[in-house]
């Protein structure tokens, strides 16, 4: 019996040390740490990776922007504006600050919209979609100050962020105070739909689970009206790295069913960081019929083509160039004969190219800013 006993313990203790190894590996991926820290965090917390997620995303990050947000530090150049809307509650608590740059009126000219919009007047939908990444704790205050500067530039109808962790919901909330913002979860990071409160009406929200997801994925959605026609706005942030390819189809597969099932009258649209690769959307049978990718539908245009561009975004340290377009808008018009404005893909580009004064972009990944006309059905 003792001999069965030692054989069968080594392949026991084996098994246990790649399952760790396995843990380490995911947590580090997840969160962007090393090894070292994963094993720490999961040691604590009985190798539970959810227990062990929650402890380090409930580090002390409110201090951080605190020291940002701090009067004596604030030494940022105002930006030059034009004033387009004298509605109150249209201002953002953070429409003085642009991105702090080490030159700022190349900056401005450059994320500066194409023209001033006259919200809810122009027939037009605004969407911001942006990774923002919240894990990435250095500089952290800097980049989310970063973030509400184009958002003051910008004055989207609509904002759809990933990566967002609870502290960064709290200083959005403060800073902009325009904006209803609906959050796709409230431990670890998480999606969140920001939606301007003159132009955009929330009518219910919901979030819908990926039962596979091994990295806490989801899908938020929020039925909205907006110029007297409703839309149905989705964010997701599919699962991350290569070898997670199957779970990340799945959750595409999710993404357009349930744009297909939007009542005809209905506008779908989403915007996301989905990780995708071509090759992932070709094998499930490429975009349904009357579901395009904007870029797409607006020619392709190579300037908007990357969003994740180790490249030329210097945020993350990595021994190899990798260009992707991770970030994706996909929208599903209204069904012709329905008497609801269709919305149609006018114009793309990409924010967060100008470095702060920190030395560092607002994120790793560029965010995408898409207009939409409104016209008759």
């Amino acid at each position: 019996m003792s001999s069965v006993t030692e054989s069968v313990k080594p392949s026991v203790e084996t098994s246990v040390e790649e399952t760790r190894t396995g843990l380490c590996e995911e947590f580090a991926s997840i969160t962007g740490s090393d090894s070292a820290v994963a094993q720490c965090y999961l040691a604590e917390n009985e190798w539970e990776m959810e227990r062990a997620l929650n402890s380090f995303f409930e580090a002390d990050m409110e201090a951080v922007f605190e020291v940002a947000d701090s009067p004596e530090l604030d030494s940022s150049p105002k930006v030059k504006r034009q004033k387009v809307d004298n509605t109150k509650a249209d201002c953002i608590d953070l429409t003085e600050e642009e991105p702090a740059s080490s030159s700022s009126k190349s900056t401005a000219a450059k994320v500066e919209p194409k023209s001033p919009r006259d919200p809810g007047l122009d027939g037009k939908l605004s969407l911001i979609t942006w990774n923002v990444d919240g894990l990435d704790t250095d500089n952290l205050g800097d980049r989310a100050r970063g973030l509400c500067s184009y958002l003051a530039l910008y004055t989207p109808d609509v904002v759809l962020l990933q990566e967002l962790i609870p502290p960064y919901v709290q200083y959005l909330k403060k800073r902009a105070v325009s904006y209803t913002i609906i959050e796709g979860g409230e431990e670890g990071y998480f999606t969140g739909l920001m939606l301007k409160k003159s132009t955009v009406k929330l009518l219910k929200s919901e979030i819908v689970g990926y039962p596979s997801s091994q990295m806490m994925r989801n899908l938020l959605i929020a039925q909205v009206r907006f110029m007297g026609q409703e839309l149905c706005l989705m964010t997701s942030h599919f699962e991350s790295c290569k070898g997670q390819s199957e779970e990340r189809m799945k959750q595409l597969k999710v993404v357009l069913m349930r744009m297909k099932e939007a009542p005809g009258h209905v506008t779908a649209l989403f915007g996301g960081d989905t990780n995708l690769r071509d090759t992932e959307v070709a094998k499930v049978g490429g975009l349904p019929a009357g579901v395009c990718d904007v870029w797409e539908r607006l020619g392709k245009q190579e300037h908007c083509r990357y969003t994740w561009d180790t490249k030329a975004n210097s945020n993350k340290s990595v021994p190899y160039v990798s260009r992707c377009r991770f970030d994706r808008v996909y929208l599903r018009p209204a069904k012709e004969g329905s008497r609801t404005p269709l919305l149609a893909p006018d114009h793309m580009d990409l924010l967060g190219q100008e470095k702060l004064d920190c030395g560092r972009y607002t994120s790793d990944h560029w965010g995408i800013y898409c207009s939409f006309t409104v016209g008759p059905s």
